[in-house]
C-alpha cells in the first residue's frame, strides 16, 4: 500500500514550474508503473501523464483531474522536507493534489467500478495554462472522459471538511502586462522627458474606473495592479513603467468589455502622455461552473462517511480546470487542510491527515458516478 505521507514529501521537495515538470513526470511515472496492471494504460503529454482504468462494465469514462506544477515562491516553512528547488514551491497544495490522485489511482487498480477511470495529471495549471492544449490534444481525446471532476485544498477549511456549490465556483481571470515607454532623462529637467512614473501611477487610479462605471454592478469583477515597477535611480526621471495585475470577473463577457474599456484608456494616455504602452493579457482562463446534478451526486456520495459537507461561496479565484468543465459535465470541491497561511503563500503547510479525506472523497466520487 502507498504511504501517502512519504509521496506527498517527496513531491513537495521538487517543486517545477509549468511544461517544466520533468522530474515530477519521472517520480509519477515511477510509482504508476509499480501499481500498474494490464487493465491499466499509461500515455505521456508533455510533461504531464494520462492513466486510463477499464472498468468491469463500462458505460462511460470518468475522469479527475490532478495539476502538478509549482509556484516561483521562495519557500519558508522551514520543513525539513522544503522544496529543493531554490526559489520554486508547492505553495498552491499541487503535492497534494498528485498523491490523493496516487491514492485514488491504487484503490481504482485494486478494486475496479463499472466505467472505466482516467486520472489526467495536467501540467502548468498556475501558468501558462495546461488544460486547454490537453483538452484538444489526441492524447487527450482517445480516453475523452464523459464526465470529470477535481479538488482543490482550501487552508482555510478545518481538516474533514470539503466544499463546493452548483454554479460558478471560480471566476473568468486574464493576466495583465502593461509596459509604458516614454523619454528619461535628468530629475532637474523634467520639462524635456515623458516621465513614465508619473503616467503609469495616474493609470493606476484611473483605470480603477473601469469596472465602477462599464460592469453590472450585480456582476462581480475586479482589476487589480499587484506590481510596478519604474526607474533606477532617484534623480533620474523613468523612461520606462511596467505594471502586473489581474482581471478577474464573474460573468465570461465582463472579460471582454474590461480589456475593451482598458484597450481605450491605454489609447488615451498614450496621446495624452505622448508614450507608447503595450499590452499583453497573458494566461487566461475560464471560469469553473460546476454541473448543480454532478454536485448532487458528489453530497450522496459523503453520506455514511465521517466527511462533512458545506456550502462554499464563489470566488474571483481562477483555474484552467474551468476548460474541462466548459467541454465536459463536471464539478470541482475543495477540500480541507487547516493551514493558518493561504494559497500561494510561502509559509503554507496543509495538514497531511487531509490526504486521507482526499482519497476517500475521491474514490467514494467515482463509485457513486458509476452508478
Amino acid at each position: 500500500m502507498l504511504n501517502l505521507q512519504h509521496i506527498r514529501r517527496e513531491l513537495h521537495q521538487i517543486p517545477e514550474l509549468g511544461f517544466q515538470e520533468k522530474k515530477t513526470q519521472q517520480y509519477l511515472l515511477k510509482i504508476i508503473k509499480q501499481l500498474q496492471t494490464e487493465k491499466v494504460s499509461i500515455q505521456v503529454w508533455e510533461t504531464g501523464i494520462l492513466v486510463f482504468v477499464e472498468g468491469t462494465a463500462p458505460t462511460k469514462t470518468i475522469g479527475f483531474r490532478a495539476d502538478i506544477d509549482g509556484l516561483p515562491i521562495t519557500e519558508q516553512t522551514g520543513l525539513p522536507f522544503s522544496s529543493k528547488h531554490e526559489g520554486k514551491m508547492h505553495a498552491c497544495g499541487h503535492d497534494f493534489h498528485m498523491t490523493i490522485a496516487l491514492g485514488v489511482l491504487e484503490q481504482m487498480i485494486a478494486e475496479p467500478i463499472n466505467d472505466h477511470c482516467l486520472f489526467i495529471f495536467q501540467p502548468a495549471e498556475e501558468g501558462p495554462g495546461g488544460a486547454l492544449p490537453l483538452l484538444q490534444s489526441e492524447a487527450f481525446q482517445t480516453w475523452r472522459p464523459d464526465v470529470i471532476f477535481a479538488l482543490h485544498i482550501a487552508p482555510e477549511l478545518p481538516v474533514g471538511t470539503v466544499a463546493s456549490k452548483p454554479g460558478l465556483l471560480f471566476a473568468n481571470t486574464s493576466e495583465l502586462f502593461l509596459d509604458f515607454t516614454g523619454k528619461g532623462g535628468h530629475a532637474a529637467y523634467p520639462h524635456l522627458t515623458k516621465d513614465m512614473t508619473v503616467a503609469a501611477s495616474s493609470f493606476v487610479v484611473q483605470m480603477q474606473q473601469i469596472v465602477s462605471r462599464n460592469i453590472n454592478p450585480l456582476e462581480a469583477a475586479v482589476v487589480t495592479i499587484g506590481k510596478m515597477e519604474s526607474g533606477f535611480v532617484q534623480n533620474a526621471i523613468a523612461e520606462t513603467a511596467r505594471l502586473e495585475g489581474t482581471i478577474r470577473t464573474q460573468h465570461p463577457n465582463s472579460i471582454q468589455t474590461v480589456k475593451h474599456q482598458l484597450e481605450k484608456l491605454i489609447k488615451g494616455y498614450e496621446i495624452a502622455y505622448d508614450c507608447k504602452i503595450e499590452v499583453d493579457y497573458g494566461a487566461n482562463y475560464y471560469q469553473v461552473f460546476n454541473q448543480p446534478d454532478m454536485v448532487q451526486q458528489f453530497c450522496e456520495a459523503l453520506a455514511g462517511s465521517n466527511i462533512r459537507y458545506q456550502e462554499a461561496e464563489a470566488a474571483m479565484t481562477g483555474e484552467d480546470f474551468g476548460y474541462m468543465v466548459k467541454e465536459i459535465p463536471g464539478f470541482m470541491f475543495w477540500l480541507g487542510v487547516n493551514s493558518p497561511y493561504g494559497l500561494h503563500h510561502a509559509q503554507l503547510n496543509p495538514d497531511e491527515a487531509a490526504l486521507d479525506i482526499g482519497v476517500n472523497a475521491v474514490t467514494r466520487t467515482f463509485s457513486t458516478l458509476s452508478h
